[in-house]
């Protein structure tokens, strides 16, 4: 018999249904490889390499197609990636960090001396950022943002770290051409059998498994393929190493075809964790590729600031929060990732804080039509400066003194150089150039500026 309690209970359900279950916070899985071309995977049109687990993110979600690296070599892009927020604002960083804590240009250098090259704790990044919104936070693979230990992942917001502090370890010993063990846990240095690719996914797979209850930002910057190039099957016991073979691009396909591998075991692992649905996967190059790598059509590689050396194939999937199968044409920067992720998550903006990246959720729900960008890059090694700016379809570059004007709407090879027929723009173009320089100025170079 239904009483009446239980009749107006029903009722009043049916009159005023209960409130929708708020979605959890999404998990951020954000994978960086290191090196890979623009054209190194089969969904950016790669003939020889085999990558459907990499381009499964993009099949599942979205494909950028004009995505750049902040800059055109590791640190530089880490540390924007991290902050986001043009690398010269922290100073010393427009280079990759030479082997055993080199400085390879001045203000690097004069850092280097006073045992400050490094990306500082001070500076707020992601690890913290996402620990301060209750997130477990985890770093596995490359830092290569600083060699002390005040540098290392641990001191910005990281829970659980592991991975190659520098930029060109042997996969089998985890040494650097100078002989320096640079694999480290948790701010240890350690040493550990297998291949560093593998190292790197079994140890993401393992923290997966612990998670339990919290959201989870899993950072997961891979060495591949990253020289030396080395055959993942080639280890030699005798030598206790594979042979180095760069310039063999069938050994660089098989270095990217085991990253591809061992990403989709990760992905795997969100799907036996239940986590896939509601968890962002992001897909990216830290740079252009080298000479092992492939960024055909464009011109240029890796340390140059032409496409191919800053444009990089960038993929994301999360299927409770974006289309699945859409190609976006929209100008995005490594940069952007920081305020994308607070946007998607609802992790808080430190007051104060102002990101130089944009948030790109909205485009990517296709709520939001592309819109135009301003960019800019610097990078220098020696006296080698390297500039460019991208303004709507118009591009600058500086290339160590040669100057040269490109509309990449119609030469995105950059085979057409406009600096003569298009003076005013040239000279806008460069007079925007040179006002971001003074604005990014770093205020830890003062110092050195001073000097």
């Amino acid at each position: 018999m239904l009483t009446r309690r239980a009749w107006l209970s029903a009722s009043t359900s049916v009159l005023f249904p209960a409130r929708a279950a708020v979605p959890a916070r999404p998990n951020v899985l954000l994978i960086v490889a290191d090196d890979l071309g623009y054209s190194d995977l089969s969904s950016y049109g790669c003939p020889d390499i085999r990558t459907p687990e990499i381009d499964s993110i993009g099949s599942q979600g979205v494909r950028f197609t004009h995505f750049y690296a902040n800059g055109p070599e590791c640190s530089p892009t880490r540390t924007a990636l991290l902050t986001g927020r043009y690398q010269q604002r922290v100073g010393g960083l427009e280079c990759a960090i030479g082997v055993g804590d080199q400085g390879r240009y001045d203000e690097a250098a004069w850092l280097q001396k006073r045992g400050e090259l490094g990306l500082p704790p001070e500076e707020l990044t992601m690890g913290q950022v996402f620990k301060r919104a209750g997130y477990d936070t985890a770093c596995f693979g490359k830092w290569h943002l600083g060699y002390p230990e005040k540098f290392w992942p641990h001191h910005h917001g990281f829970d659980e770290s592991f991975g190659i502090l520098g930029g060109n370890a042997d996969y089998f010993t985890h040494k650097e051409e100078d002989g320096r063990p640079v694999l480290y846990h948790n701010g240890k240095i350690v040493e550990r059998a297998g291949y560093t690719t593998d190292l790197i996914a079994e140890a993401a797979i393992e923290w997966l498994k612990g998670r339990k209850g919290k959201p989870f930002f899993l950072y997961l910057p891979f060495t591949c393929p990253h020289t030396p190039i080395q055959d993942p099957d080639g280890f030699d016991p005798a030598k206790g190493t594979a042979p180095w073979q760069n310039g063999n691009r069938k050994v660089y396909a098989k270095m990217v075809e085991r990253m591809d591998r061992r990403v989709g075991d990760v992905l795997r692992q969100l799907d036996r964790m239940g986590a896939a649905a509601n968890t962002i996967v992001i897909f990216i190059s830290d740079n252009g590729g080298d000479p092992n790598g492939r960024n055909l059509p464009l011109r240029g590689r890796k340390s140059t600031t032409w496409e191919g050396g800053i444009r990089v194939p960038c993929l994301v999937r999360w299927p409770v929060g974006l289309p699945k199968g859409i190609t976006v044409k929209q100008v995005g920067i490594t940069m952007d990732w920081l305020p994308t992720l607070l946007a998607a998550t609802g992790a808080a903006t430190p007051p104060g804080r102002k990101f130089d990246g944009v948030n790109l959720l909205e485009v990517m729900r296709g709520k939001q039509p592309v819109f135009a960008r301003t960019l800019f890059w610097r990078g220098r090694r020696g006296n080698v400066v390297r500039k460019a700016v991208r303004d709507g379809d118009w591009k600058l570059v500086d290339d160590n003194g040669l100057k040269e004007l490109h509309n990449l709407s119609v030469d995105e090879t950059e085979q057409r150089d406009l600096l003569v027929s298009e003076p005013r723009r040239a000279t806008e173009l460069e007079a925007k150039l040179k006002a971001w320089e003074r604005e990014v100025q770093s205020p830890r170079l003062r110092g050195f500026r001073a000097g």
